[in-house]
């Protein structure tokens, strides 16, 4: 048990939601500020070429070692190209454009607590799509979970839910959380054989790929927007590397020392962070409902994995 709880695995587990809530924090102040520096669509084409470009330098540096795996990674991109494809699809073009959509109309705290639904939706995809029923421990955690987001969804106030009045911002969220659990499954049952790196490289490639239509979209539509100076690039850089490649193999390190089941309690942690920052931040408190939203879904998910 010591080994699985070292202090290197829980900085592990740490850093990514600590990042994932900072990519929250300023994706808001980004797109949303009195003067917005990158408009959604842009900031996360952007985003991801950043990430891009330092993958195939480290793959360039891998090669220049002689390493094995960078000899592989041209052919495992090509070779399974119709599933980093999807892959890059769900995650990269869809989740993170809406995701950045969404926290132009929403808060961060908002988008954070509706993202942590994500097992509840993977729950449902299991059962409607790849025939897992799941437990039915999972099943009431997950309608706790439920209850959650629709606290959130209702800002605490029922009469919007039964009048339908929901913000654009949240229902964006929500659509982003069910494609990230579709891409959950599908990387589960079809993830490429390699490392981090070629996987992160063949999703990345795929997805800056195909996420250039939505810009050309945006930018024809006279939505795109793009504030050049030193904050826009410090914006830029910072979730192309930080929220993309830095969570990502920090979460991949603590899943790999510590399990499968212990890392989903700390991915939870991401509301609470940006609940921190965005009143620190932003001057975005959370209020009431927030907590209680917030309690509901962390309590759920608990409950499925005690009962599980």
């Amino acid at each position: 048990m010591s080994a699985r709880l070292s202090p290197a695995t829980l900085i592990a587990l740490t850093i990514p939601p600590l990042l994932w809530a900072s990519n929250a924090i300023i994706g808001r102040f980004s797109v949303a500020g009195a003067h917005p520096l990158v408009s959604p669509i842009l900031l996360n084409s952007l985003r991801w070429l950043v990430a891009l470009m330092v993958l195939w330098a480290i793959v360039a540096w891998q090669r220049a070692r002689g390493e094995p795996e960078s000899a592989q990674l041209k052919r495992l991109d090509w070779q399974h190209w119709r599933v980093y494809a999807v892959l890059g699809l769900l995650s990269v073009a869809s989740y993170n454009t809406l995701q950045y959509q969404a926290l132009r109309g929403s808060t961060a705290i908002n988008v954070t607590l509706i993202g942590a639904s994500g097992p509840l939706w993977g729950l449902l995809l299991g059962r409607l799509f790849f025939s897992e029923k799941g437990t039915r421990g999972a099943w009431i955690g997950g309608g706790v979970s439920l209850l959650g987001v629709l606290v959130v969804l209702a800002a605490g106030d029922l009469r919007r839910l039964l009048a339908l009045q929901l913000a654009l911002g949240d229902v964006y969220m929500l659509i982003a959380t069910l494609a990230w659990s579709l891409y959950s499954w599908i990387l589960r049952r079809n993830r490429p054989a390699g490392s981090t790196i070629s996987l992160l490289l063949g999703q990345t490639f795929w997805g800056v790929l195909l996420a250039q239509p939505l810009a050309a979209l945006e930018w024809a539509g006279g939505g795109s927007i793009l504030q050049p100076g030193w904050a826009t690039l410090g914006v830029i850089l910072w979730v192309g590397i930080g929220p993309s490649l830095v969570a990502y193999w920090c979460w991949d390190v603590g899943v790999t020392r510590a399990g499968p089941v212990l890392p989903l309690f700390f991915s939870n942690l991401t509301p609470l962070f940006a609940a921190l920052m965005s009143a620190a931040l932003l001057g975005e408190p959370p209020q009431a409902h927030h907590v209680i939203a917030f309690a509901l879904i962390v309590g759920g998910i608990l409950l499925s994995r005690r009962r599980a």
